[in-house]
């Protein structure tokens, strides 16, 4: 079970994912897919409702092997972990911006800026489906809201999770972002 969890000292919450991650791997049909996968934390985020969203934060580099079988990994962990929307997310760095008299001669590369980050974090929330357009409003107080269209052909797979993929953006970012599924309106 400690061998799927990257941290050094494991939650409850991550040690509770690590056993599913195990469980899941001795079943036939996750067995050569979650051999090699491992994750590097767990956090468990408010959603309103009740209910709570479980963000497994992986390694950058195994990203695209936890893509090829994401669907059927988070609904299997969704019944292991009831009331609770699984979400997987890359760990991302962000690098700050150098500093005026630094004299540092590499630059920071454009996908470790934060607006890049944030955007690629946003990707990876709704992964499944794709996003087909963004649009930023502001209200006349000043408080800005990002508007989240995703593609109509892949809504029944993220429509229940869309309050989930809210609150853990915002959470994440301190964002306010509203997710519409295209053609809708």
């Amino acid at each position: 079970m400690s061998s799927k969890i990257l941290s050094k000292a494991p939650t409850d919450l991550e040690l509770a994912v690590g056993k599913a991650f195990t469980e899941l791997e001795a079943s036939p049909e996750f067995k050569n897919d979650l051999k090699t996968l491992q994750f590097k934390s767990a956090r468990e985020i408010e959603v309103s409702g009740g209910k709570k969203a479980v963000v497994v934060f992986v390694p950058f580099p195994s990203l695209n092997a936890y893509h090829k079988i994401q669907v059927r990994l988070a609904t299997e962990l969704e019944k292991k972990l009831p009331d609770n929307h699984v979400i997987f997310l890359a760990e991302r760095r962000i690098v700050p911006k150098p500093a005026r008299k630094s004299r540092k001669e590499q630059k920071r590369p454009r996908s470790r800026t934060l607006t890049s980050v944030q955007d690629k974090i946003l990707d990876d929330l709704v992964f499944p489906t794709e996003i087909t357009g963004k649009r930023v409003r502001y209200a006349v107080g000043g408080a800005r809201v990002q508007k989240v269209f995703l593609k109509n052909k892949d809504s029944s797979a993220v429509e229940h999770k869309l309050d989930s993929f809210q609150a853990v953006y915002k959470k994440l970012t301190g964002k306010d972002v509203v997710f519409e599924i295209e053609g809708e309106n």
